[in-house]
């Protein structure tokens, strides 16, 4: 997905690993089966009758009153089976075969939720809606799959033709439909869905529940998540991702002037909110609608109905993967590049809980040489603290003198105040990427570890009778580790390193604990995966920080490095020249000042 996304919730964890870094800046350290032919049958519901209720114009011609009985037609093969209605010729159930829900009942992506027909209008200005037309099926199988081929007729005539096409293996379907009535204007393809809640929490899953496309550019858009939203445009296909499943329908040429609308239906303002919660309990999160302009009256379509996984999506379609929110620019590239593919190998061979402690242990080793930088800085800030604070104390009442005096210590001793913080922010991007890597792992879904029994949802060691604001109804443990870890590690680091109160500067005692109490009240209702990289995370930080400052850090050698540098002739870098050109500005502003006042 593109930048266009934006996750207040992301915002608020990217906010609070910017505090980590500043944190860290001033104080630390730092099987396939073979399918039954018997599967694929003509299933008769013998005591449903459907009635046309009203006369509907195509081709000049009538369709006359008539009872007639209903035909769910079943197709089904290793991984997904689709009933259809011959009315309308419409898929009114969808399941995926081999993933359950938390009452171990198959994933349904439809169930009498979604409409998928042709809407126009002839030359006298009547509607045409295929939903509401009877098809004659036939079902055919090959060695490739099985075929179903829906016709409608009047008087003989073919009027309208749809045909599913589904493999022996996958989720892909393929349609293709004829329209043979050129009286016809205005065609247009409807696609309507009710995404279902199949998660344990209903706004988690709602979060990464949405519209995206992808246009003539190439470039992914996408609906807002969290609030009602429409838009148009030019697509090559669409995704209606509900989080870890997805219904992509793919588009042979680019499909223009296409309408999209997003309903999000958790939203009291919505006319459309009863759907939401249905006899006690959440059904539907949001409903979508797209209407699709046909050029020509022969068309097909490919519809991808499954698990939002990356490598079954990259493997039944190349391009349908980026249907996936990633997170933007750099963070999407490190995730698709490195962290897929890094927790799949080791996923191979490990459990889900330690492939992702093994990740930790192989990010932290990667990283280390730049926390090493980091405290070889803050190292050097510490040699030089007596000298900072005897200048402060000497300039206190001159802030302009202050600073000119304790950037030329800086530069005698060849240190640098923001040596420590470029490290860190290297390191965002990582931190980052991994914060919109877990929520859409589809492989951590239903894999356990410890108490968690689903670590793409958040854990529950107990239910609270009532719902708090930003924390859930709900307690969550691998947050608590995560929050103490971080407690322990921002503390420890704090002590050692804690410089003096600056004029100004915030109660960074009062950040030290603010920091873990964020991470614990945001995390509750994230990924138990997520918490459990940052319990790691943090506790490993601290042993390599341990490491790093008691067997690798030679305070001696750093301040015998620095007395050496004092004897030399010293050079301003590109950064001290800037400093020290504005404060000899504000300098002179300040002389003004003072002449203008004496006048």
């Amino acid at each position: 997905m593109e930048e266009n996304r934006i996750d207040p919730y992301q915002i608020v964890g990217f906010i609070l690993l910017i505090a980590c870094a500043v944190w860290v800046f001033y104080f630390t350290p730092e099987p396939i089966q073979n399918i039954d032919k018997s599967e694929s049958t003509i299933e008769l519901n013998d005591d449903q009758t459907l009635k046309l209720e009203e006369n509907i114009q195509s081709n000049e011609l009538e369709f006359s009153i008539v009872e007639i009985q209903q035909e769910l037609i079943t197709l089904e093969n290793n991984d997904l089976k689709l009933v259809i209605s011959n009315k309308g010729g419409e898929i009114v159930e969808s399941v995926l075969k081999n993933y359950f829900d938390k009452e171990g009942n198959k994933i349904k992506i439809n169930d009498s939720n979604q409409i998928f027909n042709l809407v126009s209008s002839n030359k006298s200005s009547r509607a045409f809606d295929s939903s509401k037309i009877i098809f004659d099926s036939q079902l055919t199988e090959n060695s490739e799959g099985y075929s179903l081929n829906l016709v409608h007729k009047e008087n003989g005539s073919e009027l309208l033709s749809l045909t599913y096409f589904l493999p022996k293996d996958g989720f892909m379907v393929d349609i293709s439909l004829n329209v043979n009535n050129r009286n016809l204007s205005n065609l247009n393809l409807r696609w309507d869905l009710l995404s279902i809640h199949n998660s344990r929490s209903a706004s988690y899953e709602n979060r990464y529940t949405y519209i995206n496309y992808k246009n003539e550019d190439d470039d992914i858009r996408d609906l807002s998540a969290y609030s009602d939203d429409d838009e148009s445009g030019n697509a090559n296909w669409i995704s209606y991702s509900q989080h870890l499943f997805n219904s992509i329908l793919i588009f042979n040429e680019l499909k223009k002037d296409i309408s999209f609308s997003s309903f999000n239906l958790e939203s009291t303002s919505n006319s459309n909110s009863e759907l939401y919660e249905i006899d006690g309990e959440i059904k539907y999160l949001k409903k979508f609608e797209t209407i699709i302009p046909l050029e020509n009256f022969s068309d097909s379509f490919k519809l991808y109905i499954g698990p939002n996984d990356y490598y079954i999506l990259n493997d039944t379609q190349e391009g349908i993967s980026d249907s996936i929110w990633f997170g933007w620019g750099i963070f999407g590239w490190i995730n698709r590049n490195i962290f897929f593919p890094l927790y799949y190998f080791l996923s191979s061979f490990l459990s889900a809980g330690f492939a992702i402690i093994v990740m930790v242990i192989i990010t932290r080793l990667a990283m280390s040489p730049v926390q090493y930088k980091m405290y070889v800085g803050q190292a050097k800030m510490k040699i030089l603290r007596p000298e900072i604070t005897a200048a402060t104390e000497k300039y206190k009442d001159d802030p302009m003198k202050r600073n000119q005096e304790t950037m030329k210590i800086y530069n005698q001793a060849g240190a640098n105040p923001l040596s420590g913080c470029v490290p860190a922010l290297l390191q965002l991007p990582v931190f980052y990427a991994l914060f919109c890597f877990f929520p859409v792992a589809f492989a951590l879904r239903e894999e356990s570890f410890l108490w968690a029994d689903d670590l793409s949802s958040y854990d529950v060691i107990a239910e609270l009778p009532f719902y708090i604001p930003f924390y859930g109804d709900h307690i969550s443990l691998f947050p608590i580790t995560a929050a103490i870890a971080m407690f322990f590690y921002t503390r420890m680091s704090g002590s050692q390193e804690m410089q003096p109160q600056q004029p100004g500067m915030p109660n960074m005692k009062f950040i030290m604990y603010v920091i873990p109490f964020t991470l614990l009240i945001f995390f509750n209702n994230f990924a138990s995966g997520l918490s459990l990289y940052y319990t790691v995370s943090n506790i490993l930080t601290i042993l390599i920080m341990l490491t790093i400052k008691n067997l690798i850090l030679d305070e001696k050698k750093i301040l015998a490095t620095i007395e050496e540098k004092k004897k030399q002739p010293t050079t301003e870098n590109r950064f001290q020249r800037r400093m020290r050109k504005m404060q000899e500005m504000m300098e002179e502003a300040e002389k003004k000042q003072k002449l203008k006042r004496k006048r």
